[in-house]
């Protein structure tokens, strides 16, 4: 029979867990906060950007945001797949974005949802919106076929976000070591620009 657990320990666990709950509500509010805003933004800038823009922006405009998802998702997934131990050693030696790295890979889960589900599917819909947009441009300008058009615009969408996305994990699992440092680059960057960083 197993001794009785000492109260302290007890505690200490309860702490623990209670602590574990309000950090994951924690991070669902700001997830739901962050795709709010984000959405609202993307939207906001894609519906400028193709007000009254050509079939070429138009084109460029889904292509971006097509990239962006792929990219994003190419993060997560490295992120998850990557190990710390690689990044100790630079650290410790004071290369910049080691710490940014580890930091990332602490919280791969958080980091990948981030990435992949929030940026992605953000992404996804705004890169549909904008597929639509151009069915319309090339149906009204070019005169193309009105219900071929839309049917050959979503499927080439899609076709590009998925085969970037197969092609973009296989990067991600094959050097995801150089994803997340450059990843943390970026990030030390963006640190030492707002005055956070050594």
């Amino acid at each position: 029979q197993r001794p009785e657990e000492p109260a302290e320990r007890q505690n200490a666990r309860h702490k623990q867990k209670r602590s574990r709950k309000r950090s994951n509500w924690g991070f669902v509010l700001f997830m739901v906060a962050f795709s709010f805003t984000l959405s609202v933004v993307f939207s906001y800038s894609s519906s400028v950007a193709l007000e009254n823009a050509d079939l070429l922006v138009a084109l460029l405009i889904l292509l971006f945001f097509i990239a962006i998802g792929i990219a994003f998702d190419i993060l997560g997934v490295a992120a998850t797949s990557s190990e710390e131990k690689t990044f100790h050693s630079m650290a410790s030696r004071r290369v910049p974005g080691a710490k940014e790295a580890i930091w990332l890979l602490k919280n791969a889960e958080k980091v990948a949802s981030l990435c992949n589900d929030v940026v992605g599917d953000i992404c996804g819909v705004i890169s549909g919106a904008t597929g639509a947009t151009i069915s319309v441009q090339l149906i009204s300008q070019l005169g193309t076929n009105g219900v071929l058009t839309p049917l050959v615009v979503t499927g080439l969408t899609a076709s590009l976000t998925i085969g970037g996305k197969a092609m973009g994990k296989t990067l991600a699992v094959n050097q995801g070591t150089k994803v997340v440092f450059f990843a943390a680059r970026v990030l030390h960057f963006f640190k030492k620009l707002l005055g956070r960083g050594a």
